[in-house]
């Protein structure tokens, strides 16, 4: 009976042996979202690019308010995209939310501490200096780092780039991961279920975490349950992939040809964890192309996914790997004595009578109930 290998060592051993991909790719702004990059990014200006108003209101030169209730003169109007005049000493300008302010203004009075009368404004409550200002470059300033080289790129790191007129970047290329499932009972979406048959749902688990990642997706479909057709599944996968994924046909059975195939035509580097769910988890190779072999139960083939195929596809894509440190909080479920195995329990977060998050049990905690997942807020490392 081979030793079972501890999450923490078998996730060392991954991303030790993993390489990142090289190639790049210049693209435009909005096909860049989840991608990874492959430059440091600089900004080309300044944001904002001058001194603007944050509110609706009246923008002054603080030293010449003298004192509330003052009234002074509305010498100007100043909308948004326009630029104002010298502001004349003594008098104020109608300024709008994100208008520039005009030369000799450092201060904007927002417009409900205001009492308009004609061509005067009257002060009803003094500002402090500065007040309602944003000042040129607060937000970024020019020849600043935005991003290092390794960055993901999400939503908002996409309209920050726009904000400083980058129109493309330059990108490492699109993972390529093979999936493939085994099972002479599964079956695809639309077909009928025949006696025995479940709907192939690993499929479309995977598929979505891997896009998630900005992965690109070879289905390589449903594999027969023999040595032949897993081998020659295999081969297929390697030859048009960076990595292949398979969920199911890793354990010992008589009808779990994977790890076999994989002995025969690459190496088995791993197999079998210390953790629970997710034991007969494969790890190997195929050529140059590294292979990840997932438990066929569906809760199981997610558990590893997230704690190790996760992070092992983003050290490929050349992206910085942080990994999200745990938080204690109190459960309301009992925990049974846990053996030689960390157990991953899917859980939901509720608020208890004082407001602190309480985990509870998702629903039932077998490998095979992946509604628990669906339900589930989180994992709760059992150790």
């Amino acid at each position: 009976m081979p030793q079972l290998t501890p999450i923490d060592t078998a996730l060392e051993q991954l991303l030790s042996s993993l390489s990142q991909v090289e190639e790049t790719e210049r693209l435009p702004l909005d096909d860049a979202c989840n991608r990874v990059l492959a430059e440091d990014v600089h900004a080309g200006i300044n944001v904002p690019g001058l001194d603007n108003s944050a509110m609706d209101g009246y923008a002054i030169a603080f030293q010449s308010l003298q004192s509330n209730s003052q009234a002074l003169r509305v010498s100007q109007r100043i909308p948004a995209g326009t630029i104002g005049q010298e502001l004349e000493p003594g008098t104020a300008a109608r300024i709008f939310t994100g208008a520039a302010l005009p030369p000799g203004a450092d201060t904007v009075v927002i417009q409900e501490n205001c009492e308009r009368d004609g061509d005067y404004v009257r002060v009803l409550q003094a500002p402090s200096l500065g007040e309602n200002v944003r000042k040129a470059g607060s937000d970024v300033s020019e020849g600043s780092l935005l991003f290092a080289a390794g960055h993901s790129l999400r939503a908002p790191d996409i309209g920050l780039l726009a904000a400083v007129g980058t129109q493309s970047v330059l990108l490492k290329r699109r993972l390529k991961v093979a999936i493939l499932t085994t099972g002479d009972e599964l079956a695809r979406l639309g077909q009928p279920l025949q006696p025995g048959q479940i709907y192939n749902s690993n499929f479309y688990t995977l598929a979505a975490m891997l896009k998630g990642l900005g992965c690109e997706v070879l289905d390589c479909g449903v594999v027969a349950d023999t040595l032949e057709a897993t081998e020659k599944a295999l081969l297929h996968a390697a030859e048009n992939s960076d990595c292949i994924i398979s969920s199911g046909g890793v354990s010992a059975g008589e009808e779990d040809h994977v790890r076999h195939a994989l002995e025969r035509i690459g190496t088995l580097s791993l197999w079998k964890l210390a953790i629970k769910p997710g034991k007969p988890f494969a790890f190997g190779q195929i050529g140059s192309k590294p292979f990840f072999g997932l438990p066929g139960n569906p809760v199981s083939a997610f558990v590893t996914f997230a704690l190790l195929v996760r992070p092992s596809l983003i050290t490929m894509s050349g992206a910085a790997l942080a990994m999200a440190p745990p938080i204690q909080w109190p459960v309301n479920f009992d925990l049974a004595q846990n053996g030689e195995r960390q157990e991953y329990m899917r859980v939901v977060l509720k608020t208890n009578a004082d407001g602190q998050p309480v985990m509870h049990a998702a629903g039932s905690q077998s490998s095979g109930v992946l509604s628990a997942v669906s339900r589930a807020d989180g994992l709760a490392v059992v150790p």
